[in-house]
Formats: C-alpha cells, structure tokens, sequence
C-alpha cells in the first residue's frame, strides 16, 4: 500500500492526566473530567455541540510506540500476547483513539467532557455524534 494521509489537529486535550502510568484504561474507569479545546477555524462545526450530548472523540496518541504489534491485554502478563488490531492498546501502527463521552459543559470553543482518559494536550482529530438511531442525522 501507498500513499500520504493528511490528518490535522481539530482540538486539544486540557487534562489533569500528564503520563500515561496515571490514565485508566477505558474512560469509564475513573477518568478525571477534561476539557477539549477546539480550533476556531471549526466554530461552524461546533455550532450543534451542547450539554448532555453524547460524542465519539478520535484522538491521535502522538506518545504512542507505532511498532508494536502484540501487546498483553491490560498490560496483563498472564493473558496471551495478542494482536493489537484486536486490543484497545494505544500503542498500535496507526495510534488511533476512540472515546466515547459526554459534554458537561460548554464555553464556546470548549467543551468540558465526562469519561476521557486522553493525556493533556493530546491531539483530536475527529469528533462524531453518538447515535441511537442512524438515520436520526
């Protein structure tokens, strides 16, 4: 495969989690509430973003490792090492995250959100509605 792919920073994490030794795993295991930052060339596509909804933030891990291929599940040395296209692990070739929370607060290019386990200053890329239903948007 070939090819360039040009991906650019939408938001910023503002995050109390400064290392990854301090993050939990997944969001809903004691993340700390954290605030995204957006850029201000995309106000417009913040305009339908407000309190209680539910997003998909797609975060670049820009500590990752990109030449890890297995990892242990959880870090768990017990379990097998297992492909990471098959783990959450952030360590991945293309170091991808999804994060799935909710807004608590918004101040207009800022949005404080529940369950986001992202270090501070952590790039997004990306951000998606949570959808009940697809055809809803």
């Amino acid at each position: 495969m070939t090819g360039e792919m040009l991906l650019r920073p939408i938001a910023q994490v503002e995050s109390s989690l400064r290392a990854r030794e301090d993050a939990p795993r997944q969001g809903d295991e004691g993340a700390p509430d954290a605030w995204v930052v957006f850029d201000a060339s995309v106000r417009d596509a913040l305009a339908d973003v407000g309190v209680g909804d539910e997003l998909i933030l797609i975060t670049w891990f820009d500590r990752a490792d990109r030449d890890v291929q297995k990892v242990h599940p959880r870090g768990d040395t017990s379990r097998p090492s297992t492909g990471v296209f098959s783990t959450r692990s952030p360590d991945r070739p293309n170091p991808l995250g999804l994060h799935r929370v909710t807004v608590l607060v918004r101040e207009e290019l800022r949005l404080q959100v529940r369950n986001l386990e992202a270090l501070d200053g952590t790039p997004i890329v990306d951000v998606k509605p949570v959808l009940g239903d697809i055809t809803e948007r």
